[in-house]
């Protein structure tokens, strides 16, 4: 019988890519109104362009908070000091905010009290949205092995850049791994494709070489790659402008990155800054449940 052979690849992103910075500002935003008040509800988009924050939503809470500060406070940790740019950091950076409360007319579907045109007085839902999930044995994590991988790597490069270990690494990056399946189980990795933004100091060779042999080697197992695995790193050739400086960003546009990376389905919402009732909560619990529950079931049985 013939086996069928296909590629499949997926990309993840760093914690300073310009989308992910926005997704990490709206999230923190949320958890400092939720810290406050667990009846919060929340619903903050960012923007970020240069120096240049956007917060814009409408958030309903009894938290007292100092926007300002929050976006600082989440630039500073992914790691864009003034050392790391003169353009986007913690401390030179405008916030502008737009933000007001809930609008009645949703807040009444969410509230636990009847209202007239709604059916019951129980508690609603201020949206509709739809959610996939499913687990497999790819990984020990129960999700597919490109996106796994991907994001393995992008959490490496972060790590090795804050320990100090690669001091040239900056915070905006992407990572990319495709795989080869056969008969619908991947058995080798085909190419690998790193591109984190860097120090100007630092030569292309010596670059390549470090990312290769202690980022991808040290994360993904070696009966994985060989001699004709590709290796693309920064292909572009020079990677020095990066974050909100080089590109803007904004709020859920890493949606696929979020889920499976493009192996399944995807309702379409994204994953961040929403209210309790809404988008973040089911990810954090119906994600692990689904995986518990195919743990339960014989392997190689996805849900």
């Amino acid at each position: 019988m013939d086996k069928k052979r296909y590629l499949f690849s997926s990309e993840s992103v760093t914690e300073g890519h310009p989308d992910k910075v926005c997704d990490t500002i709206s999230d923190a935003v949320l958890d400092a109104c939720l810290a406050q008040d667990p009846k919060s509800r929340v619903a903050c988009e960012t923007l970020a362009k240069s120096n240049l924050v956007v917060l814009a939503g409408e958030i309903t809470t009894k938290a007292h908070l100092d926007y300002c500060k929050i976006v600082r406070e989440a630039i500073r940790e992914i790691g864009y000091t003034k050392d790391v740019s003169t353009v986007f950091n913690d401390e030179d950076c405008q916030v502008l905010c737009a933000l007001v409360k809930q609008s009645p007319d949703i807040a009444q579907g969410v509230d636990d009290k009847a209202a007239e045109g709604k059916a019951t007085a129980e508690q609603g839902a201020g949206d509709q949205g739809l959610m996939f999930g499913y687990a497999c044995t790819e990984t020990d994590e129960l999700m597919p092995a490109p996106i796994m991988y991907a994001h393995k790597l992008g959490l490496k490069t972060s790590k090795a850049r804050k320990s100090g270990q690669i001091k040239w690494l900056r915070p905006d990056g992407k990572t990319q791994v495709t795989f080869e399946y056969e008969n619908h189980k991947p058995v080798r990795v085909h190419t690998v494709v790193i591109s984190n933004q860097h120090a100007d100091t630092v030569k292309h060779k010596e670059l390549s070489e470090v990312l290769i042999e202690t980022i991808i080697k040290k994360t993904i197992p070696k009966q994985l790659l060989d001699k004709d695995t590709r290796y693309l790193i920064n292909p572009t050739g020079r990677f020095v402008i990066g974050g909100p400086e080089g590109d803007s960003g904004l709020t859920g546009r890493k949606i696929i990155v979020d889920t499976y990376g493009g192996m399944g389905r995807h309702g379409g919402g994204c994953v961040q800054w929403e209210r309790p009732e809404q988008g973040r909560s089911q990810r954090r619990v119906h994600g692990p449940i689904c995986r518990e529950e195919h743990r339960r079931r014989r392997p190689g049985r996805a849900l």
